[in-house]
């Protein structure tokens, strides 16, 4: 298990966006971190109120946006528009080729989100959205699928055999998840305080789990953690 502390992210301030980047994106590159299995990109940005990534294109990449706080507008080339409230994830797969801009949807009000892209199981995918609101009662003291590859009712579907879970642990929660045979786990504590496998991880703390069969969490604080269960290649069919 690799722990990389919060203090060791890229970190990117502007005048209406801060931003950290934990694997190799746009002006900060690092070979040695490019990638975690098929998951490439996850960035934890606070856009401030007015702010926002104008149309910018995307290509072969299953996008997944989770809004923590706030409410995010987007708009894409193919006429489609609306926004992504708090707890409310949603999935792009870009495909073929896509644009979009995505924009804070106040003038005043901060909007924080993660955005994670992984690598689709196979290129030539038409562009296409799906979104689904949650609540903070439904990942309360459990790890809720949001997006999945695999058969999971409550989450969105992306095209690659990833599932990204959620999780808001109250003090004394406890929970564990198992790790199939050729599995993989990306690890992040959004807020809080957790011990995982008897580390202890804060807020910003990330975990890169790649030798374990099973996953023991338990929260010393309010926290909110996300999981992703990943194989252990980039795995993209061609």
């Amino acid at each position: 298990m690799q722990i990389i502390g919060a203090k060791d992210r890229f970190h990117l301030e502007s005048d209406w966006l801060s931003a950290y980047w934990l694997f190799s994106f746009d002006r900060y590159y690092d070979p040695n971190n490019l990638s975690f299995g098929p998951l490439c990109v996850f960035n934890h940005d606070t856009v401030a109120g007015g702010g926002g990534f104008p149309t910018h294109p995307h290509r072969e990449m299953e996008i997944v946006t989770y809004v923590l706080d706030g409410e995010l507008a987007h708009k894409d080339s193919t006429g489609g528009r609306g926004s992504i409230h708090a707890s409310e994830v949603q999935r792009m797969t870009a495909g073929t080729g896509i644009a979009h801009s995505e924009l804070n949807a106040s003038d005043t009000k901060p909007v924080r989100l993660l955005q994670m892209w992984v690598l689709p199981e196979r290129s030539g995918l038409t562009p296409s959205y799906e979104q689904k609101q949650f609540t903070a009662e439904q990942r309360t003291g459990r790890l809720l699928p949001i997006a999945s590859g695999g058969d999971s009712g409550e989450a969105v579907k992306i095209h690659q055999d990833v599932t990204f879970y959620v999780s808001r642990l109250q003090p004394g929660d406890r929970i564990a998840h198992e790790l199939k045979p050729g599995r993989r786990v990306f690890f992040y504590v959004i807020e809080g305080e957790v011990t995982l496998n008897g580390e202890t991880l804060s807020t910003g703390d990330q975990a890169r789990i790649a030798d374990a069969t099973k996953l023991d969490l338990a929260a010393s604080a309010m926290s909110e953690i996300i999981l992703i269960d990943l194989p252990s290649g980039r795995v993209v069919s061609e």
